[in-house]
């Protein structure tokens, strides 16, 4: 639980930052070339090498695909009816398209269920909700900040995403023992994720912008809070009839808050900044009050 105090004290250090001057305008640039090119990685060697697939956890590394989908479309037909320009749209995609299945979404798993349920998190973070930011969301960023790019481009920026890079290196380093050393290091770069994202997001975050910004943020946070994971259980408990443990964990992880790593992606690519940092500084702290009525609704499953 200590984590989830963690995450409004970085924010909060962000903002100050910012209010006192004490930092670079570009110092959230800075911290986000980072993030993408050493903390990413760093965690994605760190835990896909010593994770254990099944075949129970199938469906759970296939939720955020399928809630990531979803949130292409709605979001399509929503930004056209609403007339939201194209880099807004693609920021809704991501930010209300893949969940924060890690940072937010392991805490409040332990905190509900038990730690013994910590590697089904891990699988719908990073079989998941990661694999999906490095390959659809690196395709929807493109596409909104480009319009139309050629499949060579756009398969370039994929192939040479540095998470993705370490993600494909940890499955193929699996069988090889990792010295002490090296998991302490990836652990420790890992590590830096959260503190950094979020200052980055507290640093950027005005919500002077709410005005400017509440119809698509509105949009987003029902999407990702309320009607995703909704739609999500209902394919998974209703239309497939899965029950379970595992399954509950699963459509849980589906109901978490936006992905701060998904916010960097989209900041770094210009996707409306503002709103980005307004679906994260609003949508984590939000997701805290509607996790306890997910994990109720889901006792039943």
């Amino acid at each position: 639980m200590l984590t989830i105090i963690l995450l409004p004290a970085c924010l909060v250090a962000g903002v100050i930052l910012r209010k006192t001057g004490r930092c670079p305008e570009n110092t959230p640039e800075a911290l986000n070339g980072f993030i993408i090119h050493i903390s990413l990685p760093a965690l994605a060697l760190y835990h896909i090498h010593s994770i254990v697939l099944t075949r129970d956890l199938v469906y759970t590394g296939l939720m955020a695909w399928v809630l990531f989908s979803l949130g292409v479309f709605f979001f399509y037909y929503a930004g056209k009816k609403f007339n939201l320009s194209r880099p807004t749209i693609g920021a809704l995609m991501l930010l209300g398209g893949i969940g924060n299945t890690s940072f937010v979404g392991l805490p409040m798993i332990k905190a509900y269920y038990g730690s013994q349920w910590i590697g089904v998190g891990i699988v719908a973070d990073l079989v998941g909700s990661f694999f999906v930011l490095s390959t659809l969301g690196i395709v929807v960023a493109n596409m909104s900040t480009a319009g139309r790019v050629s499949l060579h481009y756009i398969t370039k920026r994929i192939l040479t995403f540095p998470p993705l890079l370490a993600l494909v290196t940890a499955f193929f380093l699996k069988p090889v023992d990792f010295p002490e050393w090296l998991n302490f290091i990836l652990s420790e770069l890992g590590g830096t994720l959260t503190p950094l994202a979020l200052v980055s997001v507290g640093f950027q975050l005005q919500l002077g912008y709410l005005k400017e910004e509440h119809l698509s943020l509105t949009l987003g946070l029902i999407f990702k809070l309320i009607l995703g994971p909704a739609l999500v259980t209902l394919i998974y408990a209703g239309l497939l009839g899965g029950r379970g443990m595992t399954l509950q964990i699963t459509l849980f992880e589906a109901a978490m808050g936006p992905m701060i790593s998904a916010g960097i992606v989209a900041a770094d690519y210009k996707l409306n900044p503002p709103l980005v940092s307004l679906m994260l500084g609003v949508g984590i702290p939000l997701s805290f009050l509607t996790l306890p009525v997910w994990n109720f609704l889901l006792s039943g499953i």
